[in-house]
């Protein structure tokens, strides 16, 4: 295998891949060819990946799997559902896409996911973890009902393994005995010396054919002296697990095989190969490396989960000149160990995005008072309710898309019982290249109507600081959303500095009577830029629950237009919210409404997805002057 050292910027040369435009091409090449073509592709996603940017440590991890997927299988007659979608590149190189890969998460361009629409070979579209054995065990049951004889495979790795979803979706398949194939693509067990040449033999002789039809003749004797049958079968399972780490899958139906090398291309083809004649369902555990075949990716598998679009002036820019301005994510870290310093009670909980949220200098501060409690974001609130319970003060931060998997226990262990729990809920709004299942653009309208829910919404770092201060100090359930990136280098004081809860800013007092705007969140930048160029007073309103009554009440009748700005859909929002409220008021001011559409967005820049929504300054102030027109 080569290693590759650095990124190229070159485009490489290849002799095989670049005649490679569907796995139908993959398929007429020799068995002999496929290491060589690994490196090709390998040297090609690195290539790409440098032009835009992305996750590709999954992919480089997972290049030689891939290629024996698509090589042995029938793609795209045969299934295969990939978990998460982060490793799906090479996927896509592969299936047709290969002239596109430099279009990658841009607008109009390849998605970063795996999306039906994109391709054929894009069965199920994801985004977030732990789907893939429940899609895959839905595609199998569909194509026998439709009596269609189709192989599917589901590929998840060892972290969306923690998810509890994907052990309920092992226990039906278990159950219904479906021709089902799990892989596991474990990347993070430090046992590669354990995955030699006994690893491998054994895994060869429990997919054999001839092993297997000793196993079924021998079940088939055995039929008639039940507990003998059951014995065997214990003892076969026993056997294994020591020597193997699968007796879980087994005791859940599942015949399971492995560890085997996930980069032995010839051990990956043989072994899929074996399996496509094994009836029932059949879990595969392969062990790879998270950025393999990249040195300092292999080195730093977490540093190169992902990367930026590496650019020319990149190479040679004075870092001292790069933007100094902190992350929403970073200052939220801060927080946390500010306040736990001053509060032993406080304990924070990440269902698996601990470096993403900024925790990393609070994990390693306060190693006894953080929870890292894998995928499993149900798991996270509900944990923290019961820590509320004992008298804690437990803070769960989370992504906006993440934490719509655990609605029902905000809902009913959380709210229902009027908790003390802080949500920090990161990436709020719309986070750009990572597209639809990755925008934060519903919180406000899920969240808003649970009641005894409190939310926030900071324009600025300073504020935020403050909201967290005045979210942990309120006996009750507090949500504060903030967006992915940096803020608008408001200076921040670290101190206990509280807001009023439910009272709103002016920060625009213009002398005007014709339009007001009520700006929620991150977008009060580019409603204040509308403001002054239409003369408006531009309000800062800071909570979406419980609204400002008082404010509301006073400019009721009293502008010819109300405008309410917001980073969510505008359906249930925070809009709204202002609407229902007027109403009560039998209002008879006019009102606009602006916010994301009823629609998934797709990927893209940051600020290239508010310009087309016409959240920037410039679709702010044309769509108020529009709206006057009509008035």
């Amino acid at each position: 295998m080569k290693i590759f050292d650095s990124i190229p910027t070159d485009e490489p040369i290849s002799e095989l891949l670049k005649n490679i435009n569907s796995p139908k091409d993959l398929r007429k090449l020799n068995q002999s060819q496929i290491p060589q073509i690994a490196d090709e592709l390998r040297e090609f996603l690195l290539y790409t990946v440098g032009k835009t940017g992305g996750h590709f440590g999954a992919g480089l991890g997972v290049i030689e799997l891939t290629l024996a997927l698509h090589y042995k299988f029938d793609t795209p007659e045969d299934r295969i559902v990939w978990d998460v979608g982060h490793q799906t590149y090479p996927h896509k190189i592969l299936t047709g896409r290969k002239d596109a890969m430099e279009s990658m998460r841009q607008n109009n361009g390849l998605a970063p996911f795996p999306v039906r629409s994109e391709s054929e070979y894009d069965t199920f579209g994801v985004g977030h973890s732990s789907t893939s054995i429940s899609a895959a065990l839905g595609m199998i049951t569909g194509a026998e009902k439709k009596n269609e004889k189709r192989y599917v495979t589901a590929v998840i790795g060892d972290g969306a393994m923690t998810a509890g979803m994907a052990y309920e979706a092992l226990a039906h398949a278990g159950s219904i005995d479906k021709n089902l194939l799990v892989i596991l693509n474990d990347n993070q067990m430090s046992i590669s010396e354990n995955i030699g040449g006994l690893r491998n033999y054994l895994a060869r002789i429990w997919a054999s054919k001839t092993y297997n039809r000793i196993r079924e003749g021998g079940k088939n004797v055995l039929t008639y002296v039940p507990r003998a049958k059951e014995f065997a079968r214990k003892a076969e399972i026993h056997a294994k697990g020591m020597i193997a780490p699968g007796s879980l899958f087994e005791e859940l139906g599942f015949e399971y095989f492995g560890p085997v090398d996930g980069h032995d291309t010839d051990g990956l083809i043989n072994i899929l190969d074996d399996l496509k004649h094994i009836n029932g369902p059949k879990f595969l555990h392969v062990i790879t490396t998270k950025g393999k075949g990249f040195a300092p990716a292999e080195d730093d598998p977490i540093g190169f989960h992902a990367i930026n679009k590496i650019k020319q002036e990149d190479l040679v820019k004075d870092k001292s000149a790069q933007s100094k301005k902190p992350s929403y994510s970073k200052i939220f870290g801060e927080w946390l160990s500010f306040k736990a310093n001053k509060d032993k009670r406080l304990v924070a909980i990440t269902p698996a995005m601990g470096e993403g949220s900024g925790m990393i200098e609070f994990s390693t501060e306060f190693p006894d008072r953080y929870y890292d409690v894998a995928i499993a974001e149900q798991h996270s609130v509900s944990f923290a309710a019961g820590l509320a319970c004992e008298g804690m003060k437990p803070v769960v931060a989370i992504y906006s898309t993440f934490l719509q998997r655990a609605y029902d226990q905000l809902i009913h262990d959380v709210a229902l019982q009027n908790l003390d729990v802080l949500f920090a809920i990161d990436r709020a709004g719309l986070v750009g290249l990572d597209g639809a299942t990755h925008h934060g653009a519903f919180d406000l309208s899920y969240m808003r109507c649970i009641p005894n829910m409190v939310i926030m919404a900071p324009s600025d770092e300073s504020l935020a600081w403050k909201m967290f201060n005045t979210g942990y100090e309120h006996s009750g359930p507090v949500a504060i959303r903030y967006p992915r990136g940096t803020g608008r280098g408001i200076d921040y004081s670290k101190n206990e500095e509280t807001v009023e809860i439910g009272k709103s800013s002016t920060v625009i007092n213009s002398d005007g009577k014709e339009v007001i705007i009520l700006s929620f969140g991150s977008l009060l930048e580019s409603a204040m830029e509308a403001g002054k160029r239409i003369n408006a007073r531009v309000v800062d309103m800071l909570f979406i629950k419980p609204l400002d009554d008082s404010l509301l009440e006073e400019i009721n009748n009293n502008y010819k237009l109300i405008v309410t700005i917001e980073d969510n859909v505008m359906a249930g929002g925070a809009g709204s919210a202002v609407n229902e409220h007027l109403i009560k008021l039998n209002s008879s001011s006019k009102i606009l409404n602006l916010g994301l559409p009823d629609e998934f967005i797709e990927h893209g820049d940051q600020e290239q997805q508010k310009i087309l929504n016409g959240l920037d300054a410039n679709g702010i102030e044309k769509s108020i002057k529009e709206k006057l027109k009509l008035i």
